[in-house]
């Protein structure tokens, strides 16, 4: 009997070996870009949090204030919202889920909390980050005032 040996070629070899590779790479990142983000925002400083983003009309942000499209747009919405640092309090992101879904998108799912003098607002977050020449940027947020729970993992 003859049996036929598979050899993949070598660039699906190094495909899939850069691929292992840069997982561990994006997802720190990713997380690396949400980080200064909240730092960002902790500093009062929106413009900076806003550099998270996609610099584009590409952008799309929903909440339940509707659905914004742009990077001008969004970063208007960020300053009409929180006009100043008691509106923008404290943030922390509870990070639950980072996917590397190729080389140019990642999805990523968490909790937010906001820490106010008067109030603790909570929600959750859907985000789609795409890999271009500026380095991992938010293209699509969906956020969502929610009562939060700690993470089951």
């Amino acid at each position: 009997m003859f049996y036929a040996r598979f050899y993949p070629p070598a660039w699906v070899i190094l495909a899939l070996l850069l691929a292992m590779g840069c997982t561990d790479n994006a997802q720190e990142d990713i997380m690396a870009l949400l980080m200064a983000q909240q730092e960002a925002w902790n500093a009062g400083d929106i413009d900076a949090f806003m550099e998270g983003y996609v610099g584009s009309d590409e952008l799309r942000f929903v909440s339940s204030s509707g659905e914004i499209r742009g990077w001008d747009s969004t970063l208007a919405r960020y300053h009409r919202a929180y006009p100043d640092r008691a509106a923008m309090g404290q943030l922390t992101f509870d990070i639950r889920d980072v996917r590397v879904l190729s080389s140019e998108y990642a999805f990523i799912y968490g909790a937010y909390m906001l820490e106010r003098a008067d109030d603790r607002p909570t929600g959750l977050f859907t985000l789609l980050a795409a890999n271009s020449g500026q380095g991992w940027r938010i293209v699509h947020d969906h956020t969502s005032a929610d009562e939060v729970h700690a993470s089951s993992d």
